[in-house]
């Protein structure tokens, strides 16, 4: 592995664990849309890395939540749950973020 490409990693977990943090805080003042969000992007950094680990990367987001799925979670690399979680924090996010008089609690 290239120096550039484990830095770029180490990018991608550290600016996972802060967008996770931000959403910590937004629990704490109960922003429950704002939390979502945060917490799906940390997910999407983290999935990021581990994609980018194993030579994959993909411009879109559903080609990022395809290739996890693919070749972590339908492998059993990774557990069921969390990419039910995942896909379950994506689409959450997606309406949240682009729909009207979706609530968020």
């Amino acid at each position: 592995m290239t120096a550039e490409k484990k830095a770029i990693i180490e990018y991608r977990l550290e600016r996972a664990h802060a967008t996770l943090d931000e959403a910590r805080v937004l629990v704490e003042n109960k922003s429950w849309a704002g939390c979502l969000n945060r917490t799906y992007y940390a997910c999407f950094y983290a999935v990021n890395a581990l994609l980018l680990a194993h030579g994959l990367s993909s411009a879109k987001h559903s080609g990022v939540r395809s290739l996890f799925n693919r070749d972590f979670v339908n492998t059993g690399i990774v557990p069921r749950e969390c990419g039910a979680l995942y896909n379950h924090l994506s689409a959450n996010r997606m309406d949240s973020d682009y729909e009207d008089l979706i609530v968020v609690d």
